[in-house]
């Protein structure tokens, strides 16, 4: 896997340490420029990856926003989520 010049800068960011990683995931489907982080990072195109973003979220420069992120596309995942009635 060769880099391009601007995933090898995206790496050295704050929450980049795998951009480029992921060639045949959505762009759609990444977290991290919601939490600061560069695009390429912080996928959840599945629940298991959803729940390694939230897992690695402090790492981001703002987590808060990698959070957010990841309850707009799996709600069942919010602390909340199992004690809120519908």
């Amino acid at each position: 896997m060769a880099l391009t010049k601007r995933e090898r800068k995206a790496r050295k960011k704050p929450g980049g340490s795998n951009v480029g990683k992921y060639e045949k995931v959505k762009k759609s489907a990444f977290c991290g420029p919601s939490g600061g982080a560069p695009a390429g990072s912080y996928p959840v195109n599945t629940l298991a990856r959803g729940k390694s973003a939230l897992k690695l979220a402090h790492n981001a420069p703002n987590p808060e926003g990698i959070k957010s992120c990841v309850y707009r596309k799996y709600p069942t995942l919010r602390p909340d989520a199992s004690s809120r009635k519908r």
